[in-house]
């Protein structure tokens, strides 16, 4: 371990991390495409729905059902004043409701807020056709255990992933706690009545005319749960204003253009149609494949090809899930913890791999999770350049086995060899989240399905009739977006930035100009100080996993421990709990953010990578030598999520809460 952060912190100074010698084939090939798609205006060359007055529309939501919520009793009216106020109602914010309750908390003192008509986060908003997880299910659905339901898929489709939040929600008593169709403006700590108000905007119709209620209210602990990709995005193409053909986001499918619902994905209205897609993710990977199916014709907007692995759907065997998945007690969190060990190269790894498939056969995807040293017993997580160049090198190694399998398939299964050359992606596995698929690849040998390849540039423009790239024009009756969403690392990586809303701490200073001009700044990734009783759900400064419920059951269950050993501390003085206060110290914020950077360097394979959402389009590596010393503050434990659950379990168990101040006067 190294007891400075200063030669990392000078190597981020002087010219980034430098990286030790990358596989000769690849070096060059990787640099090459990287480059084609770096562009001047970085982030800038999208633009958010929200800020767009043009397609704002599109984010409307299409699900909700107005008439049905507003006859339903109100979970908060104005001027309410509740004990907790959970800002989000998908998987992260029903955890931390759930783990606040199995903490000796009443349900009843709980209240969400979200803007969508319903319980689910990501999976209430996007219902495209093929939706499903892309990590198994038997680990990403949270609480199986506990609701004892059998998912049926061993990857869940989307309809299935929605359901089980409401199922959560009425198994804790949470489904009448919830106020939808609502998002927070602004949250501001009151120091005197030991508060936060949070001012709320309620959205009561359809269209322009819509009614809408603002409301106030004041909570006691406040804990953010929004989610990381939470701001659909389009490319500024030029002349997209003038566009005659319908035209959507797949985080927002409209199925009264294609046809079709959430649950029947037969888009008979395509039939006939010419259909453009822009944008080659892990989204457009499984809706592609029924996009094809439908339409007279489809054409498909390569900037950067996905790398697409075996996915191996199969239904759930009640036989295998009764005697071998679910047989014991504890059996979830044992089979999470064991997928969180098996994406970890070392010889702690576990021999056992019960969940066996692609996630964890691509070692180099602990680049961006974290992990054991790779440089023969050398701790690459410090600031030493030659041991971080050794460690980078290593990190690749490990990826050619992966790369080339993964490419190689692409030659196996599509019949053109130009397409199948074009179908291949030249990055390493950490630098943009790798799907799995068994009917995109094939979908490319269908006469009526052409694959676009712009070699990086993108799409040039729009016109009335369709979209240019590369010089030529594809007519089109509808264009759908499948590009994604902001930057969780934009704006300096604060939830107030990502959620486009205010958070205002101790002072009215903001959360953005705190970590705008500092850097991040948590304990365990959860409090930031400043900022009393509002709670945090990482992965900044927290663990990180590709199966992302793992990672926020872990900060849930923190939280809530915190929370429980706090009032008890309380109540042994027999004082009243309703001004309890829990602040992080500066001192404990600072020194844990020395932690992450001391392994911060663990994360140094990242630098040099193809532009995507996880490095700001390219804008991370561009960044002056301060900013870069920032943006290492914005990187998860570097030692892996196992050893940061283990870290947070010491922490409970001393139970002396250090580095929180809790105060009730």
């Amino acid at each position: 371990m190294f007891s400075s952060t200063e030669p990392f912190v000078n190597m981020l100074r002087q010219r980034g991390p430098k990286q030790g010698p990358i596989h000769p084939h690849f070096q060059k090939k990787y640099t090459e495409e990287r480059d084609k798609r770096l562009r001047a205006d970085g982030s800038a060359q999208f633009v958010r729905l929200a800020d767009s007055d043009r397609f704002k529309h599109l984010q409307d939501d299409p699900w909700v059902d107005h008439t049905a919520l507003n006859a339903q009793a109100r979970a908060l009216q104005d001027g309410d004043n509740i004990r907790f106020l959970v800002l989000g109602a998908g998987f992260g914010g029903l955890l931390f409701a759930v783990r606040l309750i199995e903490a000796g908390f009443a349900a009843e003192d709980i209240r969400l807020v979200d803007d969508a008509g319903g319980f689910g986060g990501t999976w209430y908003w996007n219902r495209f056709p093929g939706i499903m997880c892309d990590t198994e299910s038997y680990i990403y659905m949270p609480l199986l255990e506990e609701t004892g339901y059998m998912p049926q898929h061993k990857y869940a489709h989307g309809a299935e992933l929605r359901g089980h939040a409401e199922r959560i929600a009425a198994q804790w008593g949470l489904a009448d706690k919830a106020l939808f169709r609502t998002r927070y403006t602004r949250t501001a700590w009151d120091d005197a009545a030991r508060r936060w108000t949070v001012h709320l905007l309620e959205t009561r119709g359809r269209g322009r005319g819509a009614e809408t209620r603002a409301h106030t209210v004041r909570a006691q602990f406040v804990f953010a749960a929004s989610g990381i990709l939470i701001a659909p995005h389009i490319p500024r193409l030029p002349g997209i204003e003038d566009f005659s053909g319908a035209c959507f986001h797949t985080a927002r499918w409209d199925y009264t253009i294609t046809g079709g619902t959430p649950t029947d994905w037969d888009l008979r209205a395509l039939a006939g149609k010419r259909v453009g897609i822009i944008g080659t993710g892990a989204t457009a990977v499984q809706a592609v494949p029924h996009l094809a199916r439908h339409a007279q014709r489809l054409y498909v907007f390569q900037r950067t090809p996905p790398s697409v692995d075996v996915r191996g759907q199969r239904r759930t065997d009640p036989e295998e899930w009764r005697t071998t998945i679910a047989a014991h007690k504890g059996w979830q969190r044992a089979r999470c913890e064991n997928f969180n060990a098996r994406l970890v190269p070392g010889p702690n790894r576990p021999e056992a791999d019960l969940v066996a498939d692609g996630w964890c056969h691509q070692p180099g995807y602990a680049a961006i999770l974290g992990g054991e040293a790779t440089d023969a017993g050398a701790s690459p997580i410090g600031g030493d350049p030659e041991a971080i160049a050794r460690h980078v090198a290593a990190l690749h190694a490990a990826d050619v086995e992966r790369a080339e399998r993964v490419r190689a398939r692409a030659d196996a299964i599509v019949a053109n060899p130009q397409v199948a050359q074009s179908l291949k992606a030249w990055y390493p596995v950490w630098c943009k989240r790798p799907t799995f698929h068994d009917d995109y690849l094939p979908t490319f040998n269908r006469a009526n399905v052409e694959l676009v390849d712009t070699d990086g540039r993108g799409v040039n423009r729009a016109t009335r009739a369709g979209v240019v790239a590369n010089g030529v024009e594809y007519a089109l009756d509808m264009l759908i977006f499948s590009t994604g969403y902001a930057s969780p690392v934009a704006g300096g990586g604060s939830l107030a930035a990502r959620a486009s809303v205010e958070v205002r701490g101790r002072g009215g200073r903001s959360m953005d100009e705190k970590w705008g001009k500092d850097g991040a700044a948590t304990l365990h990734g959860v409090a930031t100080n400043g900022f009393p009783n509002f709670f945090l759900n990482g992965p900044i400064q927290a663990g990180a996993s590709a199966s992302f419920t793992s990672m926020v059951d872990i900060t849930a269950t923190h939280v809530a421990g915190i929370l429980k050993a706090a009032v008890g501390r309380v109540g042994e003085s027999a004082a009243p709990t309703d001004r309890l206060v829990i602040e992080v110290t500066r001192d404990a914020e600072e020194a844990w953010s020395m932690e992450i950077l001391k392994r911060a360097g663990w994360f140094a394979a990242m630098s040099g990578c193809t532009p995507g959402y996880l490095n700001n389009q390219g804008e991370s590596d561009r960044a002056d030598p301060q900013a870069r010393i920032k943006g290492a503050r914005l990187a998860p434990w570097g030692e892996g999520i196992g050893s940061f659950e283990k870290v947070l379990n010491a922490w409970q168990e001393n139970s002396q809460l250090e580095g929180l101040e809790i105060s009730i006067n």
